[in-house]
């Protein structure tokens, strides 16, 4: 059976320890399983999107009414995942697990997908970094400073995020066809390190990002089910927070949980990348198109309308509501530093009004502005018994609504900036990148993209009446990759691939038709 996964890499550090005959053996076995019904799932996407590219709206399934009115919850919810009141998130290099596990937040999300360029000795490093956060002999010193790193006692609770299904891993191949990326994170972090997990009396646990439908969900289901029988688990002890990230999402929350109840913890509003999926999946409506990225907030009524709908989802069903992420970056200027606290606290605020159980962070320097939110306003673990019943008949119709404000050129020329720089720092092997006081990841990467690419398909303007074309994108796009270039240094501009940046940039965005993440041409450019 292992005969079948071959290596389409050269061995990289960590390779030999991580893919064990055992592990392979495991890991065959759920390509056998799962990869067919895999490339099922994302053909029936292909053709879910086609439909609404012809003009169909997104609306809940009339066939899975029963599911959503009945009366059922999920399995109840492991002690140690009932108080998620903070959380950061942030990519799985050494320094970074081991600041991350320290800060001052209840929970840490080690990502493998959006704050994670999937370069093969990246991937295969995080998984050692995670394993050796299990086992409490994680450590770091830093080459330039010497400055020691260790885990303090008490660390945040471990939760890790796999690639979205929709990502390949071509470095290792069954029967000659690259793995799902999201099977293979999930098969190394859970083959090597359920025993100590469970040893210390707590279970596995993941974030799934990306999904579009209950059916992706049961696939999950399935793949948890498998591996906890094959190695004689309880059932529950793989439990999942699904990031309700894509529009498609919204309307199959109650038939996620559902399809998933058996391993399912909380639902999160991954706000970035749903206002992504907000322009991509309604590419071809010219009335959904979204002004400036900076003016999209939480408190648009069809981002409201989300928050809201997904705490009455998941508090009916007894799983956690996760809020969004905070991705500001504290200042060293204390002015600057109180208005970006101010924001913060302004945008929790909102959440937890709505009844989240809890809130994702960027950076250790946000913890203590939000622990005055979700922690001192907080009589318990969680916000359970906010039921919000008015929410229940959210409807489509709030949750497509089209969101006022203004495209400027100010707006488009920041979007091009940032996702310049964001893209030759994932193809130079970084996915979290501090770029003008934001910690960017690729799904705020995505949006500065897909909106010019909608604002050109539509042929809309700018607040000062100029027409957004193909010729005006390429334009702003050499005026600021000049800008960056001064920032950065001609020596940087060089070490780095910027001039990669840029040519993908411009491909992206002028294509015909919407590329439909800017991480799959990028894995093309990775080794």
């Amino acid at each position: 059976m292992t005969s079948r996964l071959s290596f389409n890499a050269k061995s990289v550090p960590h390779q030999a320890r991580l893919f064990t005959p055992q592990f392979m053996s495991y890991f065959a076995d759920l390509c056998e399983r799962f990869m067919p019904r895999h490339a099922e799932l994302l053909d029936t996407r292909s053709k879910r999107q086609q439909r609404i590219d012809a003009g169909e709206l997104p609306d809940f399934d009339p066939s899975t009414q029963t599911i959503r009115e009945g009366d059922w919850h999920i399995r109840p919810l492991p002690k140690d995942l009932t108080r998620r009141r903070i959380e950061i998130t942030g990519p799985v290099d050494r320094k970074m697990v081991i600041n991350a596990l320290n800060a001052n937040v209840d929970c840490y999300m080690a990502d493998f997908e959006d704050s994670q360029s999937p370069t093969w000795d990246g991937l295969l490093d995080g998984q050692v970094n995670l394993i050796d956060a299990n086992r409490n002999t994680l450590s770091y010193q830093d080459p330039k400073s010497g400055k020691a790193y260790n885990v303090n006692p008490n660390p945040a609770l471990l939760i890790a995020r796999v690639r979205g299904l929709h990502l390949p891993e071509k470095h290792l191949c069954f029967e000659d066809t690259p793995v799902p990326g999201a099977l293979l994170d999930f098969a190394l972090y859970f083959y090597h390190n359920y025993r100590v997990r469970l040893d210390e009396g707590t279970g596995v646990y993941f974030y799934l990002p990306k999904l579009e439908h209950s059916s992706e969900a049961l696939w999950w289901s399935d793949v948890f089910h498998y591996s906890e029988q094959r190695f004689q688990l309880k059932p529950g002890t793989i439990r999942a927070t699904v990031l309700i990230e894509t529009l498609p999402a919204v309307f199959q929350m109650h038939e996620i949980l559902h399809a998933l109840r058996d391993h399912i913890a909380a639902l999160n509003c991954g706000r970035w990348d749903y206002i992504f999926s907000y322009i991509k999946t309604l590419k071809n409506h010219p009335d959904r198109v979204l002004p400036d990225r900076q003016q999209v907030t939480m408190s648009k009524p069809f981002l409201n309308a989300y928050s809201r709908l997904l705490v009455y989802t998941c508090h009916k069903r007894g799983a956690l509501a996760m809020g969004g992420m905070a991705a500001f970056i504290p200042s060293k200027d204390a002015s600057e530093n109180e208005q970006i606290l101010a924001k913060v606290a302004k945008d929790k605020q909102l959440e937890f009004d709505n009844g989240h159980d809890g809130t994702w962070i960027a950076h250790p320097g946000l913890a203590d502005t939000v622990s005055a939110i979700f922690v001192d306003q907080l009589s318990g673990d969680n916000q359970l018994h906010v039921l919000r019943e008015q929410d229940h008949a959210i409807t489509a119709s709030q949750l497509l609504t089209p969101c006022d404000g203004e495209r400027t050129e100010a707006g488009m020329r920041t979007n091009i900036r940032v996702a310049l720089q964001y893209i030759s720092a994932w193809l130079d092997g970084r996915g979290c990148v501090p770029i003008y006081g934001l910690m960017e990841d690729a799904a705020t990467a995505e949006i500065s993209r897909a909106s010019i690419w909608q604002w050109i398909k539509h042929e809309k303007s700018l607040s000062n009446g100029t027409s957004v074309t193909k010729a005006l994108f390429k334009q702003f796009l050499a005026e600021e990759a000049a800008k960056v270039k001064q920032e950065v240094g001609e020596s940087m501009w060089q070490q780095q691939p910027f001039d990669k940046a840029v040519a993908l940039l411009e491909d992206i965005t002028t294509a015909d038709e919407l590329v439909e993440f800017l991480t799959l041409p990028g894995y093309q450019q990775l080794d």
